[in-house]
């Protein structure tokens, strides 16, 4: 059996916290991918992993775009992220 295709892989990174109706929802993060907003739906459903200095390694799911034209998606972590992940990069599996 030959290596069949490898999945689709991606860089981005963490933009902060989902805001709306006057609170945070810490377990929801927004993610900007560095891909072409076009390619964005291919991720949806994909994996999310962080690694922070400490060697924790936390993992979410890509849930939904946010917003049309840009490559913004929002992902649910799983426990939540420290604050201190803002604005650190992430590297993104798309689903099988």
């Amino acid at each position: 059996m030959e290596g069949g295709s490898a999945k689709p892989t991606a860089e981005g990174v963490i933009l902060g916290y989902r805001l709306g109706g006057g609170r945070q929802y810490t377990s929801h993060v927004l993610v900007k991918l560095f891909v072409s907003p076009k390619e964005v739906g291919r991720f949806i459903g994909g994996t999310v992993r962080f690694t922070d200095r400490y060697g924790n390694t936390y993992v979410g799911r890509i849930l939904r775009k946010h917003g049309a034209r840009n490559s913004v998606v929002i992902v649910r972590f799983k426990p939540n992220i420290p604050g201190q992940a803002i604005a650190s990069r992430v590297v993104v599996e798309a689903p099988r």
